[in-house]
C-alpha cells in the first residue's frame, strides 16, 4: 500500500469532482448538523496492522515486545508477500508460534506493477502458487489471503505525469469493456482457487468502487484496471491522512457501505515535501477514526504497522477508551458529501458520454436537414416568384 500512489489517486479525483462543482454547485437549502459518534458499551475491535516492510526491516519491526502487545490486543498482521526468503519465513514462524492471526497481503514485484490489477492478473495468479508453495514447504499458518486491487504503479505515474499521457490512456481504454469482464473473470477463478486452498480472501477496494457501484457503471475499471469482485470480506481504505481537514467525515460517508474498514496512514510516505502536506495520522487523529470506523466494523484495518510503532500508538492502544465520544463537524459532512456527489456526477456523465455524442450528432444533423430544407423553400418561393 505506496501513499504516494493512492495521493496521486485521491488528488486526481477531488480535483475532477471540484470542477464538476463549480460547474454544478450543491443545492443551497442542504444543510448538515455536527454528528457525535459515541458507543457506551463499546470495546476495542479486532485490528488488523498492515505491514509491507522489507525483510531486514521486518525483522527489526518485529520484536518480543511488539509480539506481546500484540497479543494483549488481540490483534493480527497483514504482511505483504515482498518476498518468500528463509528469513522471512522465520519471522512468520515466530508469530505463528505466538499465536498472532495472520493475513497474507498479495503484493507483486514492483518491476510488475505492485498491485492487483486487470493487467497483472496473470502475475498475480504465478505469485499466490508461489506464496502457496512457500507456505506448504515452510509449514507456516495464514488465516487469510489479502487481494490490494489499485491501478498499477505505472499507472499511479501517469496521474501525477504528463497530461497528454494520461489523456491517451483515458481515451484509450474509456472503451474497452472486454478488459473489465476479463478482469472479472480472472480473478473471480483466483479467488475459487485461493478458497479451495483453505483460504478465506479478502479484497481491499478504495471508495471510488462504491461510485462505480451507484453510478451503475464500469468506467473506473476501463480506465485504470481496478476489479470490482469480493472475496469473503472486502476492506475499504478510508484514509483521512490525504483530507486532514474532513477528518472523520469520510468515515462516516462510506461506512455504511463497508463490511470492513481500513484507516490510515500512520506512516509518512518518505518524501519530505509530500509529508509536509500530508503528513501521516497523529494519535488525536487516529483514535477518533478507529472509533468512528468501528462504529460501522468490528474489524478495523489499519495502515500501517510501522507507522503505529514509530508514533508509540501501540501502547496506547491497550489503555484506550473506546466509549470516548467523536464529534464530526457538519461543515466536514457537507465538503465530503460535495466531493462525493462530485465523483458521482462525474462516473455517470462519463459512462454515458456516448450518447450524449450521439444525440449531439442527431441534434446536428436535424439542424442542417432543417436549413438545407428551408433554403431549398425558399429557392422555390423565389422560382416561383420570378415565374409568375
Amino acid at each position: 500500500m505506496k501513499i504516494s500512489g493512492r495521493l496521486a489517486m485521491w488528488r486526481f479525483w477531488s480535483l475532477v469532482a471540484g470542477t464538476l462543482l463549480l460547474a454544478f454547485p450543491a443545492h443551497a437549502a442542504e444543510t448538515f448538523q455536527d454528528i457525535r459518534v459515541q458507543d457506551d458499551n463499546a470495546t476495542r475491535p479486532q485490528l488488523i496492522f498492515a505491514c509491507d516492510r522489507q525483510t531486514p526491516e521486518l525483522d527489526a519491526l518485529v520484536t518480543p515486545e511488539l509480539i506481546t502487545d500484540l497479543k494483549e490486543l488481540g490483534a493480527g498482521i497483514a504482511l505483504s508477500t515482498e518476498d518468500f526468503s528463509p528469513e522471512r519465513m522465520q519471522i512468520v514462524r515466530r508469530l505463528n508460534a505466538a499465536g498472532i492471526p495472520m493475513t497474507a497481503w498479495i503484493a507483486l514485484p514492483k518491476d510488475q506493477g505492485y498491485y492487483v490489477n486487470v493487467d497483472t492478473a496473470t502475475q498475480t495468479a504465478a505469485r499466490f502458487a508461489e506464496f502457496d508453495k512457500w507456505t506448504t514447504d515452510s509449514g507456516l499458518k495464514w488465516e487469510a489471503v489479502g487481494l490490494d486491487i489499485e491501478p498499477t504503479l505505472n499507472d499511479y505515474s501517469a496521474l501525477m505525469g504528463h497530461k497528454g499521457q494520461l489523456l491517451r490512456m483515458l481515451f484509450k481504454r474509456s472503451f474497452d469493456s472486454d478488459r473489465v469482464y476479463r478482469g472479472r473473470d480472472a480473478y473471480n477463478a483466483l479467488i475459487q482457487t485461493i478458497r479451495s486452498r483453505g483460504y478465506r480472501v479478502q479484497t481491499y477496494q478504495l471508495t471510488f468502487m462504491l461510485h462505480e457501484r451507484s453510478a451503475h457503471t464500469t468506467l473506473l475499471e476501463r480506465i485504470f484496471g481496478i476489479v470490482d469482485v469480493r472475496g469473503d470480506q472486502e476492506v475499504f481504505m478510508l484514509y483521512t491522512s490525504f483530507d486532514h481537514k474532513g477528518g472523520a467525515a469520510q468515515i462516516w460517508r462510506y461506512g455504511p457501505q463497508s463490511q470492513v474498514i481500513a484507516v490510515g496512514s500512520t506512516a509518512s510516505s518518505g518524501d519530505a515535501a509530500m509529508d509536509a502536506k500530508y503528513p501521516p495520522l497523529n494519535w488525536e487523529e487516529f483514535s477518533r477514526d478507529l472509533i468512528v470506523a468501528h462504529h460501522f466494523s468490528p474489524i478495523v484495518g489499519v495502515y500501517s504497522l510501522e507507522g503505529c510503532v514509530r508514533q508509540g500508538f501501540i501502547p496506547k492502544l491497550k489503555t484506550m477508551n473506546w466509549t470516548q465520544p467523536v464529534v464530526i463537524p457538519g461543515e466536514s459532512l457537507h465538503q465530503a458529501a460535495k466531493v462525493a456527489n462530485g465523483i458521482h456526477a462525474v462516473l455517470w456523465l462519463g459512462s454515458h458520454l456516448i450518447y450524449f455524442i450521439v444525440a449531439f450528432a442527431l441534434v446536428f444533423i436535424w439542424i442542417v436537414w432543417a436549413i438545407v430544407r428551408w433554403r431549398k423553400r425558399k429557392k422555390a418561393r423565389k422560382l416561383a416568384h420570378l415565374e409568375v
